[in-house]
């Protein structure tokens, strides 16, 4: 589990901050390509949207890639999503509801799809907008909540890819992928335009099996939101690719 990245201080700037996390995650993947290059690996390090791609470049120089064994943890908005309309609903149980929360992992590319929530829930046009800016804002009153809640997402995908890994059937998590090692992520590729994208994903012993297309039944208004999660995250994985590029360079 990639989980290390630092946080922003006083004087620094987002490219410091980037280079710094880009770095750590560069090289502890470097690492498990020499002793553990069949490992499932669970990155959590910001910035997802492009330190997974940094993670994959890692392991195909090293001739190590397996994408169905490589996972960009975003469970966190999905569990954002699912608070937010179960705070709607009455619902308290946080098992009974779900959301699918596809695309990225920050700002704009966060695209949660209430229209396909199960169970299917009503959310009252003059709550919709606040709840999907709420979702992509990341705004919260009670910081121990955001942590608890984070935590929470954390072992959720934990536990399901040790579930799946195990044997268990029917795990579906949405989590940001390599696509094109995935079944069912040719299509993505397709309508998306690009190589990494969060979907629900079916996971097994293996890994990543299979990427499940919901894009074909997205909302108006989801898709005017995948619009501009495209236009970002194709900036964030580029950005990755570059970095580990002129590191290589650099050598």
């Amino acid at each position: 589990m990639a989980a290390k990245s630092v946080l922003g201080k006083p004087g620094m700037t987002r490219d410091d901050l980037f280079n710094i996390n880009a770095g750590i995650v560069r090289d502890l993947i470097a690492g498990v390509a020499e002793t553990c290059p069949k490992a499932f690996i669970l990155v959590i390090s910001n910035p997802v949207n492009s330190t997974v791609p940094i993670a994959a470049e890692v392991m195909k120089k090293a001739g190590v890639f397996d994408p169905k064994r490589l996972f960009g943890v975003t469970t966190l908005d999905v569990v954002r999503a699912e608070t937010f309309v179960q705070e709607i609903t009455g619902e308290k149980d946080p098992s009974k509801t779900v959301i699918p929360v596809i695309g990225g992992h920050s700002g704009e590319t966060i695209v949660p799809l209430f229209s396909q929530a199960k169970p299917a829930v009503k959310i009252p046009a003059e709550k919709l907008g606040p709840l999907i800016k709420r979702e992509l804002s990341k705004l919260f009153t009670n910081a121990i909540i955001e942590v608890k809640r984070n935590r929470r997402a954390v072992w959720r995908f934990t536990e399901s890819v040790i579930k799946a890994v195990n044997g268990q059937k029917g795990i579906v998590e949405p989590t940001y992928v390599y696509l094109p090692g995935v079944l069912g992520g040719d299509a993505i590729v397709k309508d998306t335009g690009l190589d990494f994208f969060s979907v629900p994903v079916e996971l097994g012993p293996s890994g990543a099996e299979a990427a499940h297309n919901v894009l074909s039944s997205v909302s108006s208004e989801e898709k005017q939101l995948l619009e501009a999660c495209k236009t970002g995250l194709k900036g964030s994985i580029d950005k990755g690719v570059e970095f580990i590029s002129k590191s290589s360079d650099s050598k």
